[in-house]
């Protein structure tokens, strides 16, 4: 949720500030897609370090199982959104989903109290 609500967040702010173009019009400046990846990348990192920490045990697998969980998202999106943009977009999206969750666990794992 956590990372839903970030990403839409920013999503809105960027639109309302005339930076992305209207809802339910295609991005496709190639520098707003990656930015839009980056932060992305950024809020599923955090998602997942999160996740990680009020796991009660396994936080690394809840942290794998939320990426999991965006990584199938991101397909079924790609699926419903394919040509609506560049088509590279949703494929790294649900290409960065697992990395960047196994990322957020082992920043846990490096952070956590002993």
């Amino acid at each position: 949720m956590t990372i839903f609500v970030l990403s839409l967040a920013t999503d809105q702010i960027f639109h309302s500030l005339g930076i992305y173009p209207a809802w339910g019009q295609p991005m496709r400046d190639t520098s707003l897609l990656l930015l839009a990846l980056g932060y992305r990348f950024i809020y599923d990192v955090f998602g997942c370090w999160l996740t990680a920490r009020l796991a009660p045990k396994a936080p690394m697998g809840h942290a794998l199982a939320l990426g999991a969980l965006g990584t199938l998202l991101s397909i079924l999106g790609a699926i419903e959104m394919w040509d609506f943009g560049p088509n590279w977009y949703p494929v790294v999206l649900a290409a960065s989903a697992l990395p960047s969750a196994w990322l957020g666990g082992f920043i846990h794992a490096l952070t956590r109290p002993a």
